[in-house]
């Protein structure tokens, strides 16, 4: 199993960064694929999840409105569009899936991928 993520960055407050990650080793159909993110000398928090290929997506209060997740079938690949970013947005960012459930906490992950930056300056 292997959960690629890229996309990371610095932009300006007000802008825009999309993440992906592929993933594969994963029935990409049935698993909950996620996003979650880790500021400095903070614990690891819910981003967002797609849980049921589209059907249900959930995401955190701070980013509703802003931050958007998608799959690409053909590529296999979970994206994160995020719209309007603010300071308080910076973070690593840690893409993740569950084959056996959903996904709302660092709990449900089976998988993580690796982490990538994203800073936003005011």
């Amino acid at each position: 199993v292997q959960l690629q993520a890229s996309g990371g960055g610095s932009v300006q407050a007000g802008g825009s960064l999309r993440l992906s990650c592929v993933v594969s080793g994963l029935p990409f159909m049935n698993v909950a694929l996620g996003w979650f993110r880790q500021a400095p000398g903070k614990e690891r928090e819910f981003v967002g999840a797609d849980n049921w290929s589209g059907r249900s997506r959930t995401y955190v209060d701070s980013v509703k409105g802003r931050f958007t997740i998608s799959r690409d079938y053909a590529k296999k690949m979970v994206n994160l569009q995020m719209d309007s970013l603010k300071p308080e947005d910076t973070a690593v960012y840690y893409c993740a899936a569950n084959d056996r459930g959903r996904i709302t906490t660092v709990y449900d992950v089976a998988y993580w991928g690796q982490g990538t930056q994203v800073t936003v300056s005011s």
